[in-house]
């Protein structure tokens, strides 16, 4: 199974391709999967109703990617300038995900850049196409991170590779993630959703009970070291203090953008 590249159908597409394994597909591709406060809350509902699924049994792993060549550009800045940043709380897909109580497995194909690269590093583990690539940007478009990346990102590649990725904004390939342990394991474009498929339904089968404490541990000793930068990123979002300038925001965008077509081999566009 090759990567899906679709230009209809819902925003946010939830399949069965395996017994005990859900797939969730973002489905925005003509706009990098970047996403808008429509797309925020079907994400969140879709999350929530695999958590219902879990817990009965139904789901026991989760595979989450992208429509078309890009993982997810995060958030649509065109809509930030135009209407200001989305409400956090009511919108927070990071904890929808993290709290869907099995295995969420990341398959990013193309970038997963600022809010994308939240909703990867959300997941338990991620697997690359050997297309991905990986920035944060929000200090250089002028917003501060509001799903746990200052708290999430160090845990996956150490404080220096963290803060080296925040202050440039610059992308790292798969290679590189693979190297500072930010994914798992890079493969070929082609064999990136079998990969993670496969690697959902061996989750699948593991006794769900023990793996659900498994999980909660690795939770707990996760939190214990990065709870207060979490804390500290939604006490600025609840203040209206995350955007710097708003209207600064979308030629902010346009910068980055012409900054990243020179960094992404083939000329890729992203949203953030």
């Amino acid at each position: 199974m090759t990567a899906v590249a679709r230009d209809e159908g819902p925003l946010v597409a939830v399949s069965r391709p395996a017994d005990g394994v859900a797939l969730v597909l973002l489905n925005r591709p003509s706009r990098r999967n970047a996403l808008t406060r429509e797309f925020l809350g079907l994400l969140v509902d879709a999350f929530t109703r695999l958590r219902a699924e879990a817990s009965n049994g139904e789901v026991r792993a989760v595979v989450v990617t992208g429509a078309g060549t890009a993982f997810c550009a995060g958030l649509d800045l065109t809509e930030v300038a135009e209407q200001g940043p989305p409400d956090v709380r009511e919108l927070d897909v990071v904890t929808a995900l993290t709290s869907v109580g099995v295995p969420v497995i990341g398959a990013v194909n193309g970038p997963a850049v600022t809010g994308g690269l939240e909703i990867a590093l959300a997941c338990d583990f991620l697997v690359a196409g050997e297309s991905a690539r990986f920035a944060d940007t929000h200090a250089r478009v002028g917003i501060v991170p509001g799903w746990g990346l200052t708290a999430r990102l160090p845990l996956a590649v150490g404080q220096g590779w963290a803060r080296q990725m925040s202050a440039t904004g610059d992308y790292v390939d798969a290679r590189t993630a693979e190297r500072i342990g930010l994914v798992n394991s890079v493969v070929p474009d082609s064999r990136l959703l079998d990969t993670a498929l496969r690697l959902a339904g061996s989750a699948a089968t593991v006794d769900p009970h023990v793996l659900a404490t498994v999980r909660t541990l690795y939770d707990a000793a996760a939190e214990e070291g990065a709870g207060a930068a979490g804390a500290g990123e939604r006490a600025i979002w609840e203040r209206g203090e995350a955007v710097g300038d708003q209207q600064a925001v979308a030629s902010r965008r346009l910068a980055v953008l012409e900054r990243g077509r020179g960094q992404l081999a083939g000329g890729t566009e992203d949203e953030t």
